[in-house]
Protein backbone atom coordinates (compact mmCIF):
# COMPACT_ATOMS: atom_id res chain seq x y z
CA UNK A 1 0.00 0.00 0.00
CA UNK A 2 2.82 2.65 1.25
CA UNK A 3 4.77 1.26 -2.22
CA UNK A 4 1.31 2.21 -4.37
CA UNK A 5 1.10 5.69 -2.35
CA UNK A 6 4.19 6.07 -3.19
CA UNK A 7 4.10 5.92 -7.47
CA UNK A 8 1.35 7.92 -7.08
CA UNK A 9 3.13 10.15 -5.63
CA UNK A 10 6.16 10.09 -7.89
CA UNK A 11 3.50 9.95 -11.21
CA UNK A 12 1.79 13.28 -9.41
CA UNK A 13 4.81 15.03 -9.10
CA UNK A 14 6.03 13.65 -12.82
CA UNK A 15 3.81 15.26 -15.15
CA UNK A 16 3.97 18.99 -13.91
CA UNK A 17 7.40 18.74 -13.54
CA UNK A 18 7.81 17.48 -17.38
CA UNK A 19 5.83 20.12 -18.45
CA UNK A 20 7.66 22.92 -17.04
CA UNK A 21 11.06 21.60 -18.20
CA UNK A 22 10.13 20.63 -21.89
CA UNK A 23 7.73 24.59 -21.61
CA UNK A 24 11.06 26.13 -20.61
CA UNK A 25 13.64 24.09 -23.19
CA UNK A 26 10.90 25.14 -25.89
CA UNK A 27 10.74 28.45 -25.22
CA UNK A 28 14.87 28.56 -25.02
CA UNK A 29 14.18 27.03 -28.70
CA UNK A 30 11.59 29.46 -29.70
CA UNK A 31 13.98 32.37 -28.80
CA UNK A 32 17.15 30.69 -30.04
CA UNK A 33 14.97 30.26 -33.53
CA UNK A 34 14.46 33.73 -33.89
CA UNK A 35 17.97 35.13 -32.95
CA UNK A 36 17.45 35.88 -29.77
CA UNK A 37 19.84 35.01 -26.59
CA UNK A 38 17.61 32.15 -25.03
CA UNK A 39 19.29 32.84 -22.05
CA UNK A 40 19.53 36.36 -21.24
CA UNK A 41 15.67 37.13 -20.78
CA UNK A 42 15.16 34.09 -18.41
CA UNK A 43 17.66 35.88 -16.28
CA UNK A 44 16.32 38.98 -16.40
CA UNK A 45 12.77 37.10 -15.72
CA UNK A 46 14.56 35.74 -12.71
CA UNK A 47 16.65 39.40 -11.69
CA UNK A 48 13.42 41.35 -12.00
CA UNK A 49 11.66 38.97 -9.22
CA UNK A 50 13.98 40.03 -6.87
CA UNK A 51 12.78 43.38 -6.66
CA UNK A 52 10.58 44.13 -3.37
CA UNK A 53 7.53 46.20 -5.46
CA UNK A 54 7.69 42.98 -8.37
CA UNK A 55 7.43 40.54 -5.50
CA UNK A 56 4.37 42.08 -4.28
CA UNK A 57 2.91 42.06 -7.69
CA UNK A 58 3.21 38.79 -8.24
CA UNK A 59 2.15 37.65 -4.17
CA UNK A 60 -0.99 39.64 -5.73
CA UNK A 61 -1.76 38.52 -8.52
CA UNK A 62 -0.83 35.05 -7.87
CA UNK A 63 -4.32 35.58 -5.58
CA UNK A 64 -6.53 36.79 -8.05
CA UNK A 65 -5.02 33.62 -10.24
CA UNK A 66 -5.71 31.07 -7.47
CA UNK A 67 -9.47 31.87 -7.43
CA UNK A 68 -9.97 31.64 -10.87
CA UNK A 69 -8.06 28.03 -11.08
CA UNK A 70 -9.74 26.99 -7.98
CA UNK A 71 -13.50 27.86 -9.59
CA UNK A 72 -12.24 25.56 -13.13
CA UNK A 73 -11.12 23.07 -10.32
CA UNK A 74 -14.39 22.46 -9.10
CA UNK A 75 -15.91 21.70 -12.29
CA UNK A 76 -12.66 19.51 -13.78
CA UNK A 77 -13.61 17.16 -10.51
CA UNK A 78 -16.95 16.92 -11.57
CA UNK A 79 -15.83 16.05 -15.17
CA UNK A 80 -16.90 19.52 -16.76
CA UNK A 81 -14.94 21.78 -18.31
CA UNK A 82 -16.26 25.81 -17.40
CA UNK A 83 -14.64 27.96 -19.73
CA UNK A 84 -17.11 30.39 -18.97
CA UNK A 85 -14.65 31.53 -15.83
CA UNK A 86 -13.51 34.92 -17.35
CA UNK A 87 -16.74 35.79 -18.15
CA UNK A 88 -18.27 34.48 -14.96
CA UNK A 89 -15.25 36.70 -12.75
CA UNK A 90 -15.86 39.98 -15.33
CA UNK A 91 -19.27 40.13 -15.01
CA UNK A 92 -19.67 39.59 -11.30
CA UNK A 93 -16.80 42.36 -10.60
CA UNK A 94 -18.68 44.82 -13.04
CA UNK A 95 -22.53 44.18 -11.35
CA UNK A 96 -20.73 44.14 -7.86
CA UNK A 97 -18.89 47.36 -7.99
CA UNK A 98 -22.42 49.06 -9.17
CA UNK A 99 -23.88 47.88 -6.06
CA UNK A 100 -20.80 48.86 -4.32
CA UNK A 101 -21.15 52.34 -5.26
CA UNK A 102 -24.36 52.73 -5.06
CA UNK A 103 -24.62 51.71 -1.39
CA UNK A 104 -22.94 53.30 2.02
CA UNK A 105 -23.11 51.06 4.39
CA UNK A 106 -20.61 50.24 7.54
CA UNK A 107 -17.70 48.66 6.39
CA UNK A 108 -17.97 44.91 7.40
CA UNK A 109 -21.30 45.09 5.72
CA UNK A 110 -20.32 46.73 2.44
CA UNK A 111 -17.61 44.80 1.97
CA UNK A 112 -19.51 41.75 2.40
CA UNK A 113 -22.81 43.13 -0.04
CA UNK A 114 -19.88 43.76 -3.11
CA UNK A 115 -19.16 40.00 -1.75
CA UNK A 116 -22.02 38.15 -1.92
CA UNK A 117 -23.14 40.32 -4.46
CA UNK A 118 -20.13 38.89 -6.92
CA UNK A 119 -20.95 35.50 -5.53
CA UNK A 120 -24.76 35.45 -6.59
CA UNK A 121 -23.56 37.06 -10.33
CA UNK A 122 -20.90 34.34 -10.93
CA UNK A 123 -23.10 31.56 -9.59
CA UNK A 124 -26.27 32.79 -11.65
CA UNK A 125 -23.84 32.79 -15.06
CA UNK A 126 -22.37 29.83 -14.64
CA UNK A 127 -25.85 27.95 -13.26
CA UNK A 128 -26.98 29.00 -16.90
CA UNK A 129 -24.56 26.27 -18.45
CA UNK A 130 -25.30 23.97 -15.63
CA UNK A 131 -28.92 23.94 -16.66
CA UNK A 132 -28.27 23.22 -20.24
CA UNK A 133 -26.04 20.69 -19.48
CA UNK A 134 -28.15 18.76 -16.96
CA UNK A 135 -31.48 19.48 -18.15
CA UNK A 136 -30.92 19.18 -22.24
CA UNK A 137 -27.43 17.51 -22.53
CA UNK A 138 -25.71 21.00 -23.67
CA UNK A 139 -22.12 20.69 -23.79
CA UNK A 140 -20.84 23.15 -21.25
CA UNK A 141 -17.97 23.54 -23.78
CA UNK A 142 -19.46 25.62 -26.11
CA UNK A 143 -22.65 26.98 -23.73
CA UNK A 144 -19.53 28.71 -21.73
CA UNK A 145 -17.55 29.88 -25.16
CA UNK A 146 -21.15 31.12 -25.67
CA UNK A 147 -21.74 33.08 -22.60
CA UNK A 148 -18.22 34.52 -22.30
CA UNK A 149 -19.23 36.31 -25.78
CA UNK A 150 -22.07 37.07 -23.96
CA UNK A 151 -20.98 39.00 -20.89
CA UNK A 152 -18.65 40.86 -22.88
CA UNK A 153 -21.12 42.13 -24.44
CA UNK A 154 -23.26 43.13 -21.92
CA UNK A 155 -20.63 44.90 -19.67
CA UNK A 156 -19.71 46.73 -22.80
CA UNK A 157 -24.05 47.63 -22.90
CA UNK A 158 -23.63 48.20 -18.80
CA UNK A 159 -21.22 50.15 -19.03
CA UNK A 160 -22.47 53.12 -20.68
CA UNK A 161 -23.32 56.44 -19.23
CA UNK A 162 -26.66 56.03 -20.22
CA UNK A 163 -27.22 52.75 -18.08
CA UNK A 164 -24.75 51.72 -15.10
CA UNK A 165 -21.56 53.52 -15.78
CA UNK A 166 -20.02 57.12 -15.42
CA UNK A 167 -17.13 58.56 -17.74
CA UNK A 168 -14.88 60.50 -15.84
CA UNK A 169 -14.95 64.22 -16.74
CA UNK A 170 -11.81 64.75 -19.31
CA UNK A 171 -11.26 60.77 -19.41
CA UNK A 172 -12.25 58.50 -22.41
CA UNK A 173 -12.71 55.88 -20.08
CA UNK A 174 -15.81 54.62 -18.85
CA UNK A 175 -15.91 53.31 -15.09
CA UNK A 176 -19.15 51.93 -12.72
CA UNK A 177 -17.97 54.91 -10.09
CA UNK A 178 -15.89 54.44 -7.15
CA UNK A 179 -16.47 52.46 -3.92
CA UNK A 180 -16.45 54.44 -0.77
CA UNK A 181 -14.29 53.51 1.40
CA UNK A 182 -16.08 51.32 3.96
CA UNK A 183 -16.18 49.06 0.81
CA UNK A 184 -12.35 48.86 0.49
CA UNK A 185 -11.12 45.50 2.17
CA UNK A 186 -7.96 46.16 4.09
CA UNK A 187 -4.33 45.62 2.85
CA UNK A 188 -1.77 44.76 4.73
CA UNK A 189 1.31 47.79 3.75
CA UNK A 190 5.04 46.97 3.62
CA UNK A 191 5.78 50.58 3.36
CA UNK A 192 7.19 52.61 0.00
CA UNK A 193 3.02 52.60 -1.17
CA UNK A 194 3.67 48.69 -1.42
CA UNK A 195 0.81 46.53 -0.09
CA UNK A 196 -0.63 42.98 -0.70
CA UNK A 197 -4.50 43.11 -1.26
CA UNK A 198 -6.06 41.76 1.93
CA UNK A 199 -8.28 39.64 -0.07
CA UNK A 200 -5.20 37.68 -1.33
CA UNK A 201 -5.15 35.64 2.01
CA UNK A 202 -9.07 35.01 1.87
CA UNK A 203 -8.34 33.24 -1.36
CA UNK A 204 -5.25 31.05 -0.22
CA UNK A 205 -8.00 30.33 2.65
CA UNK A 206 -10.59 29.31 0.46
CA UNK A 207 -8.17 26.39 -0.90
CA UNK A 208 -8.26 25.00 2.18
CA UNK A 209 -11.92 24.87 2.64
CA UNK A 210 -11.86 23.66 -1.05
CA UNK A 211 -9.64 20.55 0.52
CA UNK A 212 -11.99 20.18 3.14
CA UNK A 213 -15.13 20.21 0.96
CA UNK A 214 -13.90 17.68 -1.52
CA UNK A 215 -11.41 15.71 0.36
CA UNK A 216 -13.62 15.63 3.63
CA UNK A 217 -17.34 15.58 3.16
CA UNK A 218 -20.20 13.50 1.81
CA UNK A 219 -20.93 16.43 -0.74
CA UNK A 220 -16.91 16.27 -2.21
CA UNK A 221 -17.36 12.43 -2.10
CA UNK A 222 -20.94 12.82 -4.84
CA UNK A 223 -18.96 15.18 -6.59
CA UNK A 224 -15.70 13.47 -7.37
CA UNK A 225 -17.83 10.09 -7.32
CA UNK A 226 -20.30 11.79 -10.42
CA UNK A 227 -17.54 13.43 -11.90
CA UNK A 228 -15.73 10.04 -12.66
CA UNK A 229 -18.90 7.54 -13.44
CA UNK A 230 -22.09 9.41 -13.83
CA UNK A 231 -24.03 6.13 -13.87
CA UNK A 232 -22.32 4.31 -11.02
CA UNK A 233 -23.34 7.75 -8.66
CA UNK A 234 -26.85 7.33 -9.80
CA UNK A 235 -26.72 3.68 -8.79
CA UNK A 236 -25.42 4.52 -5.76
CA UNK A 237 -28.71 7.19 -4.95
CA UNK A 238 -26.64 10.66 -6.12
CA UNK A 239 -28.55 13.23 -8.37
CA UNK A 240 -26.37 13.10 -11.06
CA UNK A 241 -28.31 16.18 -13.20
CA UNK A 242 -28.10 18.08 -9.44
CA UNK A 243 -24.70 17.65 -8.99
CA UNK A 244 -24.36 19.30 -12.18
CA UNK A 245 -26.20 21.99 -11.56
CA UNK A 246 -24.68 22.19 -7.85
CA UNK A 247 -20.52 22.31 -8.65
CA UNK A 248 -21.44 24.38 -11.68
CA UNK A 249 -23.37 27.39 -9.00
CA UNK A 250 -20.09 26.58 -6.97
CA UNK A 251 -17.61 27.08 -9.07
CA UNK A 252 -19.05 30.51 -10.71
CA UNK A 253 -19.04 31.66 -7.25
CA UNK A 254 -15.82 30.55 -6.60
CA UNK A 255 -14.86 32.48 -9.96
CA UNK A 256 -17.23 35.49 -8.94
CA UNK A 257 -14.85 36.31 -6.29
CA UNK A 258 -11.87 36.27 -8.44
CA UNK A 259 -12.26 39.95 -9.54
CA UNK A 260 -12.38 40.99 -5.37
CA UNK A 261 -8.68 41.20 -4.67
CA UNK A 262 -8.68 43.79 -7.26
CA UNK A 263 -11.85 45.49 -7.46
CA UNK A 264 -11.63 46.04 -3.08
CA UNK A 265 -7.82 46.53 -3.02
CA UNK A 266 -6.51 48.63 -5.69
CA UNK A 267 -9.00 49.73 -8.33
CA UNK A 268 -12.22 50.17 -6.21
CA UNK A 269 -14.27 50.36 -9.10
CA UNK A 270 -14.88 48.70 -12.73
CA UNK A 271 -13.52 50.31 -15.59
CA UNK A 272 -12.41 49.57 -18.95
CA UNK A 273 -8.93 48.55 -17.55
CA UNK A 274 -10.17 45.80 -15.42
CA UNK A 275 -7.89 42.76 -16.03
CA UNK A 276 -9.33 40.27 -18.86
CA UNK A 277 -8.04 36.84 -19.65
CA UNK A 278 -7.92 36.06 -15.92
CA UNK A 279 -10.48 32.74 -16.11
CA UNK A 280 -7.93 31.08 -19.36
CA UNK A 281 -5.16 31.38 -17.17
CA UNK A 282 -6.81 30.07 -14.52
CA UNK A 283 -7.17 26.34 -16.55
CA UNK A 284 -3.35 26.54 -17.22
CA UNK A 285 -3.57 26.67 -13.34
CA UNK A 286 -5.94 24.18 -12.72
CA UNK A 287 -4.22 21.52 -15.16
CA UNK A 288 -1.04 22.09 -14.13
CA UNK A 289 -1.33 22.09 -10.64
CA UNK A 290 -3.60 18.97 -10.63
CA UNK A 291 -6.66 20.65 -9.18
CA UNK A 292 -5.01 20.19 -6.21
CA UNK A 293 -4.96 23.49 -3.48
CA UNK A 294 -1.42 23.40 -3.04
CA UNK A 295 -0.60 22.48 -6.64
CA UNK A 296 -2.49 25.25 -7.92
CA UNK A 297 -0.98 27.05 -5.17
CA UNK A 298 2.52 27.19 -6.69
CA UNK A 299 1.42 27.50 -10.66
CA UNK A 300 -0.63 30.09 -9.60
CA UNK A 301 2.25 31.84 -8.61
CA UNK A 302 4.78 30.71 -11.21
CA UNK A 303 1.92 31.91 -13.61
CA UNK A 304 2.27 35.37 -11.72
CA UNK A 305 5.72 35.44 -11.84
CA UNK A 306 5.66 34.88 -15.93
CA UNK A 307 3.42 38.12 -15.97
CA UNK A 308 4.91 40.34 -13.67
CA UNK A 309 8.27 39.40 -13.94
CA UNK A 310 8.48 39.72 -18.06
CA UNK A 311 6.88 42.69 -17.87
CA UNK A 312 9.85 45.01 -17.87
CA UNK A 313 11.54 42.99 -20.97
CA UNK A 314 11.08 45.50 -23.44
CA UNK A 315 13.21 48.10 -21.36
CA UNK A 316 15.88 45.67 -22.01
CA UNK A 317 15.23 45.22 -25.93
CA UNK A 318 13.85 41.83 -25.18
CA UNK A 319 9.75 41.11 -26.57
CA UNK A 320 7.83 41.17 -22.71
CA UNK A 321 5.76 38.69 -25.19
CA UNK A 322 8.30 36.29 -24.49
CA UNK A 323 6.13 35.65 -21.09
CA UNK A 324 2.86 35.00 -23.11
CA UNK A 325 5.06 32.50 -25.15
CA UNK A 326 5.99 30.92 -21.99
CA UNK A 327 2.41 30.62 -21.00
CA UNK A 328 0.77 29.21 -24.30
CA UNK A 329 4.03 26.66 -24.12
CA UNK A 330 2.86 25.25 -20.79
CA UNK A 331 -0.38 24.72 -22.03
CA UNK A 332 0.61 22.45 -24.69
CA UNK A 333 3.56 20.97 -22.63
CA UNK A 334 0.64 20.17 -19.67
CA UNK A 335 -1.31 18.36 -22.30
CA UNK A 336 1.43 16.50 -23.44
CA UNK A 337 3.17 15.31 -20.24
CA UNK A 338 0.41 14.39 -18.60
CA UNK A 339 -0.93 11.98 -21.15
CA UNK A 340 2.68 10.26 -21.19
CA UNK A 341 2.23 10.05 -17.09
CA UNK A 342 -0.98 8.45 -18.05
CA UNK A 343 -0.02 6.06 -20.07
CA UNK A 344 3.34 5.30 -18.27
CA UNK A 345 1.60 5.12 -15.24
CA UNK A 346 -1.10 2.51 -16.55
CA UNK A 347 1.93 -0.13 -18.12
CA UNK A 348 3.48 0.55 -14.55
CA UNK A 349 0.20 -1.28 -13.03
CA UNK A 350 0.12 -3.65 -15.72
CA UNK A 351 3.57 -4.96 -14.64
CA UNK A 352 3.10 -4.66 -11.14
CA UNK A 353 -0.11 -6.79 -11.77
CA UNK A 354 1.82 -9.44 -13.53
CA UNK A 355 4.37 -9.46 -10.78
CA UNK A 356 1.94 -10.20 -8.51
CA UNK A 357 0.13 -12.86 -10.58
CA UNK A 358 3.68 -14.26 -11.23
CA UNK A 359 4.37 -14.39 -7.31
CA UNK A 360 1.80 -15.46 -6.22
CA UNK A 361 1.64 -18.32 -9.05
CA UNK A 362 5.30 -19.58 -7.91
CA UNK A 363 4.10 -19.48 -4.24
CA UNK A 364 2.00 -22.22 -5.08
CA UNK A 365 4.26 -24.07 -7.25
CA UNK A 366 6.27 -23.97 -4.11
CA UNK A 367 3.73 -25.46 -1.48
CA UNK A 368 2.60 -28.07 -4.20
CA UNK A 369 5.83 -29.37 -4.55
CA UNK A 370 6.48 -29.09 -1.04
CA UNK A 371 3.09 -31.11 -0.35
Amino acid sequence: MKKLDKDRLLLGFAGPALALVTAFLLTMVVLAATGVDPIEPLRLMVENAGYEDVQVLIVNQAGTYYLAALAVAIGFRMNLFNIGVDGQYRLAAMLSAVVGAAVSLPGPLHILLIVIVAMLVGAFWAGIAGILKAKRGVSEVVSTIMLNAIATSLIAWLILPKNLGVQPQGSNDLTTGEIAKSGWFPAISLGDGLEIYGFTFIAFALGIVYWFVLGRTRFGFDLRATGASESAAQASGVDAKKMIITSMLISGAVAGLAGMPVLLGESHTYSLSFPVGVGFTGITIALLGRNHPVGIFFAAFLMAFIDKASASLDTAGYAKEIGTIMKGLIVIAVVVSYELVRRYGIRRQQQKVGEELAAGHAITTEKEVSA
